[in-house]
């Protein structure tokens, strides 16, 4: 983190200890912007919090971000791309809070007083500015399926990934700080994130798959991950045996991702893969991507590879442009954040920006939770639409727990 100007009194490290859920609630009750996240087998979350409004943005430009929390929906300009400011950083390790050097003195004592009767505070959570619910049903999903594998095998793309929704009621006694911690035990090798921010709604997620990250090392990675099959407890990994379908699959991410460095005339690259890995409930095909930027001049590779990757083929499809069509056409709903990106840019960790799947958006009463599948000419609507079951057990299993 960065280092404060000697003798400014608004910034800096507050020693007071404050739990993870009195600083959430403090956020929300002051109507602030609030993203929360773990990274994948860390020991401790990490939360920040803007005194601003989340800020608006057409294209993140990483290199040159400020320390914060991007989250973009799966269409660019549908829903707008926010970033959330880090004006208040908090450590779930040490209970310590670290203000930046933005932050005034009046509004660093107006958190602190909050916080001090925070215990008395009702919890609540941003809600999205509509609370219409557009479901796809079992039949209009297994339609669309069936009319996918048709215009695939026509030859107008190859790859389709559709999605739905289902809703959950929140079970009673439901509290936002203790369903997160749920999934950060239930979920130790996922992204575990909460966002919530005026307008834009409360959500909750566990992702297995990072779309663009530059370590503290400075270096860069991304990772194809496709292809689905449930995981049987205690079953070694090695042991799974994959349909042609799936491995068809995940090579089209791959080779998407190398499309892409092949644009950016870029040829010094690792490559991992392809590997079994559990995430939740579910085992996927993962192929990990690697460039070291100390030796690779390349500055601006993180922006660059944002902007054609997003959204990936692994939850739009291949080509893009008809995948995207289709998806418009045919899926019913508006995807929302579901699928677009979301994580910290330039902070102490690095920027890690990961595909916000294994997610649910949180309204009044209930629980929107989604889930997608990748459909090629070889698919079965049937076992298309278990898939998605299986991928909602991640949050529903969640809920029903509570």
């Amino acid at each position: 983190m960065a280092d404060h100007a000697p003798g400014n009194t608004n910034s800096g490290t507050d020693t007071q200890k404050y739990s993870l859920e009195q600083v959430v609630t403090t956020a929300l009750a002051l109507q602030l912007p609030v993203a929360v996240w773990r990274f994948p087998s860390a020991s401790g979350a990490n939360a920040c919090i803007s005194f601003n409004s989340a800020i608006h943005i057409e294209q993140p430009e990483l290199e040159n971000s400020p320390f914060g929390f991007f989250f973009c929906p799966f269409v660019v300009g549908e829903q707008p791309t926010l970033f959330i400011k880090a004006d208040i950083v908090h450590s779930s390790e040490t209970g310590l809070l670290t203000f930046s050097d933005d932050v005034t003195q009046t509004q660093k004592q107006e958190f602190i007083v909050a916080l001090q009767r925070s215990q008395s505070i009702k919890q609540n959570w941003h809600l999205h500015a509509s609370e219409t619910i557009n479901q796809q049903t079992e039949a209009g999903f297994k339609d669309a399926v069936a009319e996918a594998i048709t215009t695939i095998n026509n030859g107008y793309m190859e790859k389709v990934v559709l999605s739905r929704t289902a809703t959950h009621p929140l079970p009673a006694g439901f509290n936002l700080i203790a369903i997160y911690s749920l999934m950060l035990k239930n979920y130790p090798n996922g992204f575990v994130s909460l966002v919530s921010v005026p307008e834009a709604g409360t959500w909750l997620g566990a992702s297995p798959e990072i779309l663009v990250s530059v370590d503290t090392d400075n270096v860069f990675r991304t990772v194809a991950l496709a292809g689905t099959q449930p995981a049987t407890q205690g079953e070694p990994v090695g042991n799974a045996i994959w349909r042609q379908k799936e491995i068809e699959e995940q090579g089209m991410v791959e080779r998407y991702i190398l499309s892409c460095f092949k644009k950016l005339r870029l040829r010094e690259y690792t490559e991992v893969g392809p590997r079994t890995i559990v995430a939740g409930n579910l085992m996927h095909l993962r192929t990990d991507f690697s460039v070291d930027l100390t030796e690779v001049d390349f500055p601006t590779l993180g922006s660059d590879m944002l902007e054609l990757l997003h959204p990936t083929s692994a939850v739009c499809g291949l080509p893009k442009e008809p995948a995207l069509h289709f998806i418009k056409a045919h899926e019913g709903y508006n995807r929302s954040y579901y699928s677009g990106y979301l994580g910290p840019v330039n902070s102490p960790d690095g920027t890690h920006l990961y595909v916000n799947l294994r997610c649910m958006q949180l309204l009044k009463d209930q629980a929107i939770l989604y889930a997608g599948a990748g459909i090629t000419g070889e698919s079965d609507a049937e076992k298309e639409w278990q898939e998605t079951q299986y991928k909602m057990q991640t949050m529903g299993k969640i809920l029903s727990n509570f």
